[in-house]
């Protein structure tokens, strides 16, 4: 039972779409027989993110690429590596930060290509597979590392590692924590727990650990929550994987769209851009295509402030 009125639905279009060419249809792969079984996979879209050209960069987990697609929806591969991209965000000195599924935190450099470890573990010890992050006004790094885990096994865990190199476990029992977002405030931060189906809330305490973690949405049907973003006015965005939809609720938790997709279900992660940043793009990630929808709210600006590689963090 809802007790809110259905949402305003938002339509979207095709901006882009992985072309022929870069789809890998001949060979099979690790990442896909474990998380895609069954299923053929050319590509699998993730981490769109855009620079201050105006390009949108994106990761194909299963074959190791990072694409950049240029405004005209134009793509070109920068970047193909052993290695399963995930979340892509851009440091303001032009690096870009990529969490990697199979090897930790990853650094791009976008003119040549080159792809170098940046964080690979924790007290010496691999991490479960990382998968999305967030810069923090202040220069940290927020990143969730998934692996496997889900209500079965609840041991998915959020990670901050702060402007000075200092790498700090906040929460080690969510089982998938997938996307996240800092509020406007940024004294919470949430987490999209995807075989929870839920949205969670972690309020960010003085001491700079967390308390009083709770469910702050629950979604139903579908697989779960995956990429999370921000509106200039607070309002959440949620990919709902499996539903084909993005959902934006207010600061209260309050419904008030629906953007459905018009390629597919695999609505995976989502940037803001275009004109006034009131444009969304979403990576629909099983047919290989990039949404757009015009958005009523521009997004919210992004940090990226993290400073030069962290000896002490590795």
């Amino acid at each position: 039972m809802s007790l809110f009125p259905p949402p305003r639905e938002l339509p979207t279009d095709i901006f882009a779409r992985v072309p022929d060419m870069l789809r890998v249809r001949d060979r099979e792969n690790d990442w896909s027989r474990a998380n895609r079984p069954g299923k053929a996979v050319d590509c699998f879209l993730e981490g769109p993110s855009f620079d201050r050209h105006g390009n949108l960069w994106v990761t194909d987990i299963p074959y190791g690429r990072v694409f950049r697609v240029e405004p005209g929806g134009v793509f070109a591969l920068v970047a193909e590596y052993d290695g399963w991209p995930n979340g892509l965000k851009i440091h303001r000195d032009g690096r870009i930060f990529i969490t990697d599924y199979k090897r930790g935190l990853m650094l791009l450099d976008p003119k040549s290509g080159a792809v170098a470890p940046f964080l690979t573990h924790w007290r010496s010890e691999s991490f479960k597979g990382v998968n999305d992050l967030v810069f923090a006004s202040n220069g940290d790094l927020y990143f969730t590392d998934q692996g496997q885990t889900g209500l079965h096994d609840p041991t998915g865990r959020v990670f901050r590692l702060s402007a000075e190199g200092r790498l700090e476990c906040l929460i080690d029992t969510v089982p998938s924590p997938n996307g996240l977002v800092l509020d406007l405030e940024e004294s919470v931060l949430y987490v999209a727990v995807t075989r929870d189906n839920a949205v969670w809330r972690l309020p960010l305490m003085p001491d700079g650990g967390v308390s009083k973690v709770g469910a702050f949405l629950r979604l139903s049907g579908g697989t779960g929550p995956d990429g999370l973003a921000l509106d200039a006015d607070g309002n959440l965005y949620v990919c709902h994987v499996g539903m084909g939809s993005v959902w934006v609720f207010s600061p209260l938790g309050e419904p008030l769209y629906r953007i459905r997709s018009c390629a597919g279900l695999t609505t995976t992660n989502l940037a803001f851009g275009g004109a006034e940043s009131r444009e969304l793009y979403i990576t629909e990630s099983e047919s290989g295509s990039i949404l757009r929808a015009t958005v009523p709210v521009p997004g919210r600006p992004m940090f990226s402030h993290l400073p030069a590689p962290l000896d002490a963090a590795r």
